[in-house]
């Protein structure tokens, strides 16, 4: 378990105990320390794993309490719908705005310095914490969804990167957007989602998080554009040899 991903390594393990029964539905997770123990990892680590599996719906995390074991119903094992990442993209700009309008009126300290500790991750450019960086990133957003007040909320925000995770069409374009991604940009647009919430300012929370993801459906606009420029230029290049081939068998004969 020296893999760069350990914390993959420790989801996996959770995982399977989940589906074992040692943790059944409804259960609390050992606090980060005992697991932190139990697999010989820190509890970086240990967290980063629980991200992962809220992300794909084992558990939710509810801070000041626990990790809490969801039942096979609530993670929506009967599967996830068949769409684009702009649709995700249009859905979460509607939701996770809203989100951040009612996070603004009632949004703790507590929860506003752990925002600030997850941009600040955001914010490193090293390429060997870029994982990091999207694992901060996800619990940026789910943070202020679950500071929201409003479950209703929480559940569609959970589930809305649950696609953006678990489908791999989606998932490959966000992976296409986070390799040319400006560090600097994503820090700034988080930042001044982050700002607008210290003031406990709801309008300007929703402008915020509004323009974030307009910028990253523009992002996606240029990544899919150039996708399939490529993909013309592949099926060019295979017309040509195809071509070029059948002249030299027609010359040969």
């Amino acid at each position: 378990m020296k893999d760069k991903r350990l914390y993959h390594s420790v989801a996996d393990q959770i995982k399977r105990m989940i589906k074992d029964g040692a943790f059944p539905p409804g259960s609390r997770l050992p606090g980060e320390r005992e697991l932190a123990e139990q697999f010989d990892v820190s509890r970086v680590t240990v967290r980063e794993a629980e991200i992962v599996l809220q992300a794909l719906g084992y558990v939710r995390i509810k801070t000041g309490s626990g990790v809490y074991v969801l039942d096979p119903v609530e993670t929506g094992a009967q599967g996830l719908p068949n769409v684009t990442a702009f649709e995700l993209t249009e859905a979460r700009l509607l939701f996770e705005s809203e989100a951040a309008a009612l996070a603004a009126g009632q949004i703790s300290d507590e929860v506003l310095n752990k925002l600030d500790e997850l941009v600040e991750t955001m914010s490193n450019d090293d390429p060997s914490e870029n994982e990091a960086a999207q694992l901060a990133d996800r619990e940026f957003h789910l943070t202020i969804a679950a500071a929201s007040g409003n479950a209703a909320v929480r559940y569609i925000v959970e589930t809305l990167w649950r696609i953006r995770t678990e489908v791999p069409a989606v998932r490959d374009v966000h992976d296409s957007i986070c390799a040319i991604e400006d560090v600097g940009h994503r820090h700034t647009e988080h930042a001044d989602v982050l700002e607008a919430l210290r003031n406990r300012d709801p309008e300007a929370a929703r402008q915020a998080m509004q323009s974030h993801f307009r910028g990253l459906l523009g992002s996606m606009i240029d990544v899919t554009e150039e996708q399939a420029l490529e993909e013309l230029r592949k099926q060019v290049t295979e017309s040509r040899q195809r071509y070029l081939n059948s002249v030299s068998h027609g010359k040969s004969a």
